[in-house]
């Protein structure tokens, strides 16, 4: 049995980086860039009116003749003079001879002419060539995560694809003859089957979305076909069966499938039961059957890896601190998990704390981690915790 921290090194020592792939930049959202992008062009391309207004070469001249219009898209040049404007629109190409643009409200209409009742400054409401990038200045870093503002900037370049780190495609496996599907009464010695609908939502909510759940009795032959299916995909998640009793078959179907077993059993609590492994490019998490300890194991453990082959530059847990409100205990020599309420830096803790129950998840927003060391916690000792159920 290793330590938490163990477990985690480990898994960053044999997790890596899936391959890049180009993606056509409508696909690309929550995808880490894999490479610098430069801007191709300069924003704006050409100058731009910034305002619904009139052109005009910069002087003391108030009285101006109108001799044009532009609007967005036009590609029109005018030869203007030092007492004519144009009649231009945001957005649209400002005349190569025009340095300022006098906004609409600013003066007054009559006929071919305009009176300038404010004089602007010069070169006011001109966007600049260049003014919000140049060409070849840096985009992005490489790293980034993109997000809609991202695909907007870059589509503004005329950039149709990027070249990303590939999401790793992922099978869920529920084993149990126990569960049951919702919707039907409940039979007598049945649950309800909750840990697949739980990690589809934890995965897709963290933007990986290929996501392929299959289930299975407990039946060794039936486990060993069902896991050579999965380990298909870049990531198998198991959850159940991977205990010791006499219907768990997740193990020895591990091995008949010539799955690595790189560590079993975490000195925590809940999640104990935490089997991690490989076969060439597939990681293989066999996490625990009982929700909260699946869920736990899912997001300290498997979601770390899940960063790291996604292309994620910050593979850290990145716990916070805060400080218990209550006395808390740690009687069992064990990392100990558990859920509460952090508000303002302070963490309530609740009551009920056990690896079947998902209320306390549901309730709290903060998991936090007491060392296993710690036996005892006095009211306002500092914790690290992890942030959940955030928007």
């Amino acid at each position: 049995m290793i330590s938490v921290s163990e477990a985690l090194d480990l898994i960053k020592t044999h997790t890596g980086q899936l391959p890049t792939v180009k993606m056509q930049l409508r696909d690309s959202f929550g995808c880490f860039v894999a490479e610098e992008i430069v801007a191709p062009i300069s924003l704006p391309f050409f100058r731009q009116s910034a305002m619904d207004g009139y052109a005009f070469r910069f002087g003391e001249i108030s009285e101006l003749e109108i001799i044009g219009e532009c609007k967005a898209g036009d590609a029109l040049d005018f030869e203007l003079q030092a007492n004519q404007a144009v009649r231009i629109f945001t957005g649209a190409r400002v005349p190569d001879l025009a340095d300022t643009v006098v906004m609409q409200e600013h003066v007054e209409a009559n006929g071919k002419n305009i009176s300038i009742l404010q004089l602007p400054d010069k070169s006011a409401n001109v966007r600049e060539v260049g003014e919000q990038i140049k060409a070849g200045d840096q985009v992005l870093p490489a790293g980034t995560k993109i997000n809609e503002s991202i695909i907007g900037f870059l589509a503004s370049f005329g950039i149709t694809e990027v070249l990303v780190f590939n999401k790793p495609k992922i099978t869920l496996i529920v084993t149990g003859n126990e569960l049951q599907e919702a919707g039907s009464p409940l039979q007598p010695g049945c649950i309800y089957e909750s840990n697949a609908i739980m990690l589809e939502s934890a995965l897709k909510s963290r933007g990986f979305a290929s996501v392929r759940i299959l289930k299975v009795e407990d039946d060794l032959e039936a486990t060993k076909k069902i896991i050579a299916e999965g380990l298909e995909d870049d990531m198998l998640l198991i959850s159940g069966g991977i205990s010791v009793g006499d219907y768990d078959f997740v193990n020895a179907a591990l091995q008949a499938n010539g799955v690595q077993e790189i560590f079993y059993k975490v000195n925590q609590k809940p999640g104990k039961p935490l089997w991690f492994g490989k076969k060439e490019k597939t990681l293989v998490f066999a996490l625990p059957g009982n929700p909260a300890s699946s869920l736990t194991c899912f997001l300290i453990y498997a979601f770390s890896a899940l960063k790291i082959m996604s292309g994620n530059p910050d593979i850290d847990l990145n716990f916070q601190t805060g400080v218990l409100k209550h006395r808390t205990y740690n009687k069992f020599g064990k990392t100990l998990f558990i859920l509460g309420t952090e508000k303002n830096g302070e963490l309530e803790i609740y009551p009920k704390q056990a690896s079947s129950m998902l209320i306390s998840y549901a309730l709290g927003n903060a998991l936090v981690m007491i060392p296993e060391q710690k036996e005892e916690l006095e009211a306002g000792e500092s914790v690290q915790f992890l942030p959940i159920n955030r928007n």
